[in-house]
């Protein structure tokens, strides 16, 4: 635990370095920056955005506001905690655009409902790893994920796929942890009643981490 702690260290402090000399002008550094995190960031941005050619748009126009923008990064946050909020905010711009996705706002208040919460989910016959392929039950599992508002969605990918903590997902999309718990709350219960729906069988092993 401590080795990880020490990497963890390290690797802050060597992007605040990066960052640091980004904000003087060293491109270099920010190219560094840039190819540290395209990949989350797109893959944030397809999450999101549902299409290939907007999670493209939304990646450059995510580290292009970071650069023009670099002078108002504190540091109160992680550097990647402050570009995932640009890039959240362009793919929802993306969404908006489109006016083909309902979006919710991020700021709108979200009741989980008891109701909901002890909502019973229909368990299945059979184990789904056992009739379905890893890459089909991922696809299966992705095109739920889709499903789902935006605003649910969202918070779903930052904390359930990237890995994002509580903290930073709140500081991300700039609600409160309290939201970030309800919205979380309310995308994994929706996702296992699509899935039971979808499935109608028993045995919930395959959603154990949802």
């Amino acid at each position: 635990m401590a080795e990880t702690n020490i990497t963890s260290d390290v690797a802050s402090t060597d992007e605040l370095q990066l960052v640091n000399r980004a904000r003087a002008g060293d491109a270099a550094a920010f190219n560094s920056l840039v190819e540290r995190y395209e990949r989350k960031i797109y893959r944030l941005a397809k999450n999101i955005t549902q299409n290939d050619e907007d999670a493209e748009d939304v990646l450059q126009d995510t580290f292009l506001k970071a650069y023009e923008h670099l002078p108002d990064f504190q540091g109160n946050s992680k550097f990647y905690t402050w570009l995932v909020r640009i890039g959240v905010n362009e793919a929802l711009m993306k969404l908006r655009k489109r006016k083909t996705d309902r979006t919710v706002p991020l700021d709108e208040p979200v009741d989980t409902g008891e109701e909901t919460v002890v909502r019973e989910i229909a368990v299945w016959d059979e184990d789904p790893e056992k009739k379905y392929s890893q890459e089909e039950l991922g696809q299966i599992l992705n095109e739920a994920v889709q499903s789902l508002k935006p605003a649910f969605r969202t918070v779903f990918v930052l904390r359930d796929i990237e890995e994002l903590s509580t903290e930073e997902t709140a500081q991300s999309l700039n609600i409160s942890i309290p939201a970030v718990k309800s919205r979380l709350l309310r995308a994994r219960l929706q996702l296992r009643e699509k899935l039971t729906r979808f499935f109608k069988r028993k045995g919930d092993n395959v959603f154990a981490y949802l």
